[in-house]
């Protein structure tokens, strides 16, 4: 199944769609926003997306209350969860003022919905698809309200078991909508390597008819690297330009320079990855002449000389008699006087 996201077509094993997961790490600051879609853009993602909520809409006072200080990480920390989440939320308005700064640079422009109203707020602003998050895929009502929109829907599958995945889907099918991507994620930050299992995409892509990739929180390239050699058809991975900076995810999102590395060399991965049937290109057919080997005498040999096995030997290059061809030549008579080390050739041959 091909799914059209903006104007790329997405599915298993194609051109990765890269989106560069800012989600909170603005910080707050409009000025850094864009600081950072522009440095997307100059890596070679394909999008970048938000998350939408704001004070009300996400967290409940009872968590609030619980969260009124942090002691384990200054970097990601400051004051309440309710400070914090005042500071990072994106406005509406400022949803608005993004959009319209990736039309004008040329990058794709989504964000994850936490409740009906803000899924209204991106329906307005016409994003090419809606992602799903993975704390809301048992969310029936949020998933059914979001399918009814009819626009491509990206569905983290992070913390759900396998009936959780199916039962998702079938809430989202049973509106009509089967655009329909799973993502592969670990909601862990960062996950251990043991729990990462990365042949869960391939489980999904037999599983279920729909495109499958991976939504990423691992520290570094490799593992987003290695889910495009499985065929993920998006990497989503957290993105910032500062690991240093303080909040919430930028010490496991990616710099630039690794960003770059996971745009170029997911590129040449799935290149290389080609096709699965058996071919041999035009370049390496060019190499046949000289890399393979042909039938050549291992002594001076007169005319007349009935050929066996000790008159010759195989070596480079492949524009003789083949090395395969032996037993044709085994018996035959020499037309001609041939010196040692020479190539034989058919029309040496009686």
């Amino acid at each position: 199944m091909k799914i059209l996201l903006d104007k790329s077509e997405v599915y298993n094993f194609c051109k990765p769609y890269i989106i560069a997961e800012i989600g909170a790490n603005h910080n707050g600051d409009m000025d850094l926003a864009r600081k950072i879609i522009d440095s997307a853009k100059a890596c070679g993602a394909d999008a970048v997306k938000f998350q939408s909520f704001d004070h009300k809409s996400l967290v409940s006072k009872a968590e609030y209350d619980a969260n009124t200080k942090y002691n384990d990480s200054p970097k990601k920390h400051f004051g309440s969860l309710s400070d914090m989440v005042e500071k990072y939320y994106l406005r509406k308005e400022q949803h608005y003022e993004l959009k319209e700064y990736c039309q004008k640079i040329g990058i794709g422009f989504s964000s994850t919905p936490f409740s009906i109203n803000e899924v209204d707020l991106l329906v307005d602003l016409d994003v090419p698809y809606i992602k799903v998050a993975s704390m809301d895929i048992n969310n029936y009502a949020l998933l059914k309200y979001i399918a009814l929109t009819g626009k491509p829907v990206i569905l983290s599958t992070g913390m759900a078991t396998l009936g959780e995945i199916e039962k998702a889907i079938e809430i989202i099918e049973g509106t009509g909508n089967l655009q329909i991507i799973l993502l592969h994620c670990i909601s862990i930050y960062p996950p251990a390597f043991e729990d990462i299992n990365l042949r869960n995409i391939t489980m999904l892509q037999q599983t279920f008819p729909y495109p499958v990739g991976f939504s990423d929180h691992s520290i570094g390239t490799n593992i987003p690297l290695a889910a495009i050699t499985l065929g993920s058809c998006i990497i989503e991975k957290h993105f910032t330009l500062d690991k240093d900076l303080p909040g919430w995810d930028h010490q496991i999102s990616a710099n630039p320079d690794e960003l770059k590395q996971i745009v170029k060399q997911g590129n040449q991965i799935n290149t290389a990855l080609g096709v699965f049937n058996r071919v041999v290109s035009e370049a390496e057919k060019a190499k046949l002449s000289k890399f393979r080997r042909s039938l050549v005498t291992t002594k001076p040999l007169p005319k007349g000389t009935i050929i066996t096995a000790e008159h010759f030997t195989a070596k480079r290059p492949g524009t003789g008699i083949g090395s395969h061809e032996a037993s044709y030549v085994l018996g035959r008579t020499l037309s001609r006087d041939l010196g040692e080390d020479e190539l034989i050739n058919w029309e040496d041959l009686i």
